[in-house]
């Protein structure tokens, strides 16, 4: 059963879809060096708003704009949900944390140097705490569309956005339901999320520039998208605008170390070449891939690696990260919708902050108009998750 992506809602520090689009194909770049924090010294990343969103405020826009694009109305009883979120509701539990260390300070008066807290001393645990479980975005959009159907919550570091596509394809090419919404959202500017990956060094002080001799390191950013996906019958049944056809994906995991990935891609490669398989295609079928390309030192190595040995040298490459951001879970999300993008509008986007290529690639370095018939993302997150789905346009028969 074919599946076909009758709409999209996505929301970036460029805005939402059609504003990020055009600023992508403009060059922008959402990043800006901002300090949402007062303990945390300035950095470049990449807000939505002034700041930071919360998750449950990423998640309604994105859901909203996604079914009003499809021209779907709920209730929605029997549209499947897969939203995922890498760092889920961790901004809420460090603002709870937080709140309750101080009201525990408070309760036992002042002291001197760091003690252990008395358990009876403690602040009581707030009411709402189930609001922030770390399935919140799927709970959001369920109750937002007011469905009873399957609800899923993948988490799969930072290939969490294709994973969710790729489940919920599989949830209407499998017939369980004929519609679902798919993808990820993220709300990951947060004290201790900017902290870590400032102690593991991988945060990037200026920008983020993937593929670049001189690139720094990844960009945080907030943001997400999902997708409407059908089965073509469904949408042709209702006279929907379709996007284009989910082929297939490849899913896979390193099981090598906690960040880095496996020196000779194994597993990777696999995910690719399961993904061609699975959507019946070649390596010479595929007429650009959007790259995970986070802008850091092992990633874009690793990935452009990856490209040299399995694709043509022509093969048009770009990462959108340099104008977005990284937005973990759901930066393969906002990936699989720019592919979309490109498929609709027969446009490529550029490869935003690249000026100096390290890697022999045909990146994209201005927008381009050509035929595209069939594109390729690619996520890969820490403890080696693995990621690649195929799209092809809407007209091009199987």
């Amino acid at each position: 059963m074919d599946v076909v992506v009758t709409g999209i809602g996505l929301i970036s520090a460029l805005g939402a879809l059609r504003a990020t689009w055009q600023g992508l194909l403009a060059g922008k770049s959402g990043i800006q060096s901002r300090q949402p924090f007062a303990q945390v010294p300035p950095r470049p990343i990449a807000l939505v708003n002034q700041t930071p969103a919360t998750l449950s405020q990423l998640t309604q826009h994105v859901v909203a704009d996604a079914i009003a694009d499809a021209g779907l109305v709920p209730p929605l009883p029997e549209c499947g949900v897969v939203v995922g979120s890498s760092r889920g509701n961790q901004a809420l539990w460090e603002q709870m944390a937080r709140e309750q260390w101080q009201e525990a300070r408070e309760l036992r008066g002042s002291v001197q140097g760091e003690t252990a807290l008395i358990p009876s001393l403690l602040p009581p645990v707030p009411s709402n705490w189930l609001e922030t479980l770390p399935h919140a975005a799927t709970v959001i959009a369920a109750r937002q569309v007011h469905t009873t159907a399957i609800a899923l919550s993948p988490m799969a570091a930072c290939a969490t956005g294709l994973w969710a596509i790729a489940q919920g394809a599989d949830l209407i090419r499998t017939g369980q339901y004929l519609q679902v919404i798919a993808g990820g959202v993220e709300a990951p500017i947060t004290p201790l999320t900017l902290a870590g990956f400032a102690q593991m060094g991988a945060l990037a002080p200026t920008g983020a520039y993937p593929f670049d001799r001189d690139r720094e390191g990844l960009v945080l950013a907030e943001g997400g998208a999902v997708l409407v996906l059908e089965s073509a019958a469904a949408a042709a049944q209702r006279g929907a605008t379709v996007y284009g056809r989910i082929l297939g994906a490849g899913l896979t995991a390193d099981g090598y170390h906690v960040s880095a990935p496996e020196p000779q891609s194994r597993a990777a490669i696999a995910a690719v070449q399961q993904c061609l398989t699975r959507s019946g295609l070649s390596h010479h079928d595929i007429d650009y891939i959007h790259a995970h390309g986070t802008a850091t030192r092992l990633n874009d190595r690793h990935e452009a690696h990856l490209i040299q040995s399995l694709f043509p040298p022509g093969v048009a490459v770009s990462s959108t990260k340099g104008a977005t951001g990284h937005a973990i879970g759901a930066s393969g999300a906002l990936g699989a919708a720019f592919c979309l993008m490109a498929l609709k509008h027969q446009q490529l986007p550029p490869c935003v902050g690249l000026t100096q290529p390290e890697f022999a690639l045909n990146f994209i370095a201005h927008p381009q108009s050509c035929p595209v018939n069939a594109t390729l993302c690619l996520s890969f997150g820490f403890g080696g998750q693995n990621a690649a789905i195929a799209f092809a346009a809407a007209s091009e028969a199987r």
